[in-house]
């Protein structure tokens, strides 16, 4: 399995034109392996619907209905675990609480995260696709 960055997620359902065809190949090759999706990304996601910084064609709960019934997806709840270790992450990871928890929940789970995020891919405790 991998984990899919909020917003990876989102363009995976939504525009996949945003995409490269690298992390296309990527997302395709690991249907089968599970796409892992954090809870957070979901908060996330809602929070850009409320706040109208990201537009979707339904209701978002119809959105997260289709969106995380996605061939391969898999949501993945947070535990004490992950909590714990999204507070304790090595070295000096930036502060957004939503991508601490999603990259301490690619180290709980030891899987490899896909992301555009520059300051995930730069922390070197995190393992993502490069």
């Amino acid at each position: 399995m991998i984990i899919l960055d909020t917003h990876i997620w989102v363009w995976w359902v939504h525009d996949e034109t945003k995409l490269s065809v690298e992390q296309v190949k990527i997302l395709k090759d690991n249907e089968l392996n599970g796409l892992g999706v954090s809870i957070i990304s979901c908060w996330e996601v809602a929070k850009l619907v409320e706040y109208k910084r990201l537009t979707i064609p339904c209701s978002i709960e119809d959105w997260f209905d289709q969106a995380l019934s996605y061939p391969g997806i898999h949501l993945l709840n947070l535990s004490t675990a992950i909590i714990i270790e999204s507070t304790q992450l090595p070295g000096n990871f930036h502060k957004d609480p939503a991508d601490q928890l999603i990259v301490a929940t690619s180290r709980i789970y030891d899987y490899t995260l896909l992301t555009n995020d520059s300051k995930i891919i730069n922390y070197p405790h995190a393992k993502v696709f490069k």
